[in-house]
């Protein structure tokens, strides 16, 4: 039975006599009390729980045993027993006052709860973690986290960012919950915050995901940033309430901001910026991956260029574009744009040809005309021009804006004006 399987209805190991509390033998707090026992990323206290289910697996950190027990199959080996033995030395410290139901009692008056697999709020895409998976999630915030990450963009990069780092991450998240997509980051200075703060600036969703327990604020000046993030969505971590952030806390955060998200983006970051652990995450799980482009002379956005290099990541440029890796994740058949929304990019009417290129070319761009009038315009058949224009509709380039005694009026749509 693995961890995700519940475990709570597994026996106690032969030959272990643990004086566990009552709380041990239930898998919600056996699991949440792993989250304070073991760091994020300690493989061996993640093989032990697969192995055995959280409950059994409590068992043997509380058992007291001087020597690692006998475990079956391949955890049983001297190389596993080693390890568990190494293993145990680092979690049996903790175990003093070891109580999950506190830590949850002092989060819940927070607005706060634990999170386990099974629950309606975890976020399937963990499980992709495999071992990795974390235990339990600590969340903190009225939103409700599975719904809120089912279609989300990672948007990550440097703490030390630019302003047109800043600016992009900006664009970027407003544009994406304007089109319902969840804006999921890790609440740290630079291309982080500018993306949680353009989120909440429209009106759409974001998560923060932590490397400190959910009741603390880092950084310390971000404190009202995360909790308006609490108070109007989550705040999210899978270390316990109270602990610190370390290092390798934010090396293993990564992991899961890159499972949880449909798609993540890499908006700024240097050669060595800790974003492209995210970036490499999210390649290993298969997740969609873009990066935003800077200039080649920028030391700032070597890392998104270095991500586009080498791991075959997709050049994003707009909301637009992050969207269809989003929507690509889930598997939609995602249209090509024939046009972008933002001016500039691209001529308005490219992409057309034949009879569509000149009814396009001959509507106005701001009164209506009836038909006749583009047809004499166009040089066709009126018969031709409204078969024209029903395609032209579709596909955004022209607009029905009324009708008078001529008929119904026609004029470019508003994303193909322009010369």
């Amino acid at each position: 039975m693995s961890a995700r399987d519940g475990g709570s209805g597994q026996g106690r190991l032969p030959g272990v006599q643990p004086a566990a509390p009552a709380w041990a033998a239930e898998d919600r707090w056996a699991r949440a009390a792993w989250s304070r026992l073991a760091e994020p990323g300690d493989a061996v206290a993640a093989a032990l729980r697969v192995a055995l289910g959280p409950v059994a697996a409590l068992d043997v950190v509380l058992g007291g045993a001087s020597d690692a027990p006998e475990l079956p199959g391949e955890a049983g080996t001297p190389r596993a027993r080693a390890a568990l033995r190494a293993g145990l030395e680092r979690w049996r410290p903790r175990v003093q006052g070891l109580d999950p139901r506190r830590d949850a009692d002092a989060l819940a008056r927070l607005g706060g709860r634990v999170v386990v697999p099974g629950d309606e709020e975890w976020p399937r895409r963990l499980d992709d973690l495999g071992e990795a998976c974390p235990p339990c999630l600590w969340v903190r915030g009225t939103g409700a986290l599975g719904p809120l990450v089912e279609r989300s963009a990672a948007l990550v990069g440097s703490r030390a960012s630019s302003a047109y780092g800043e600016h992009v991450a900006a664009e970027l998240a407003a544009g994406l919950v304007e089109r319902g997509v969840a804006v999921v980051s890790g609440g740290a200075f630079g291309i982080d915050a500018a993306a949680h703060r353009a989120a909440l600036a429209v009106g759409g969703a974001t998560v923060a995901v932590l490397a400190c327990g959910v009741d603390r604020a880092y950084p310390v000046a971000h404190e009202a940033l995360l909790a308006r993030i609490a108070d109007e969505h989550v705040v999210v971590a899978e270390q316990p309430p109270g602990a610190a952030p370390t290092r390798w806390r934010f090396l293993e955060r990564n992991r899961l901001i890159a499972a949880a998200s449909s798609a993540v983006v890499v908006v700024e970051a240097a050669w060595r910026s800790g974003a492209l652990s995210t970036a490499t995450r999210a390649a290993a799980l298969l997740r969609p991956l873009g990066a935003v482009p800077g200039p080649v002379t920028s030391s700032t956005s070597a890392g998104c260029h270095r991500v586009l290099r080498e791991l075959q990541a997709t050049c994003v440029t707009d909301a637009a574009e992050v969207v269809e890796l989003v929507d690509a994740a889930s598997g939609a058949v995602v249209p090509v744009p024939v046009e972008r929304e933002r001016s500039g990019r691209g001529r308005p009417l490219e992409g057309l040809e034949g009879d569509d290129l000149r009814v396009a070319d001959a509507l106005p761009v701001r009164r209506g005309a009836p038909v006749a009038s583009v047809a004499r315009a166009a040089g066709l058949s009126e018969r031709t021009v409204v078969a024209c224009l029903g395609r032209l509709s579709l596909s955004g380039h022209a607009e029905e804006v009324g009708a008078d005694e001529r008929g119904s009026l026609w004029r470019r749509a508003a994303s193909g004006r322009g010369g």
